[in-house]
């Protein structure tokens, strides 16, 4: 995958309306007028998010009679995920690294309470 493509798919990805319509798109096919329905939109300016999740590759449109659905194509969101799976290294670095870091705060607590104990 290009970094351009990863990008348009990251763009399109920006808009809640496009992430709404690929949720809808999750359980199945649906026309440009059922995508429509839970927007307070145009048919046109639900036709403009199509276009742009069309470019990036997160739908497909076809034709079956008078019926044009569109469907989900999960592929760009596939690499979206290997991509954020690359920095999963450095999270668990920095979650052991807190871990170990708590640890011995907690050891050093436990340490200063019973010298405060024998102090008495």
């Amino acid at each position: 995958m290009s970094p351009d493509h990863l990008s348009t798919t990251f763009s399109a990805l920006a808009d809640p309306t496009r992430r709404a319509i690929l949720s809808r798109l999750a359980s199945g096919e649906a026309s440009v007028k059922e995508l429509a329905e839970p927007f307070e939109m145009t048919l046109p300016a639900v036709t403009k998010h199509l276009k742009v999740l069309q470019r990036a590759g997160l739908i497909t449109q076809s034709r079956q009679a008078q019926w044009r659905p569109c469907r989900l194509e999960a592929k760009p969101l596939q690499e979206i995920s290997d991509w954020v799976v690359q920095y999963r290294q450095f999270w668990e670095q920095s979650f052991d690294r807190l871990d170990e870091y708590l640890q011995d705060l907690q050891a050093k607590e436990k340490k200063r309470g019973r010298k405060k104990k024998q102090s008495r």
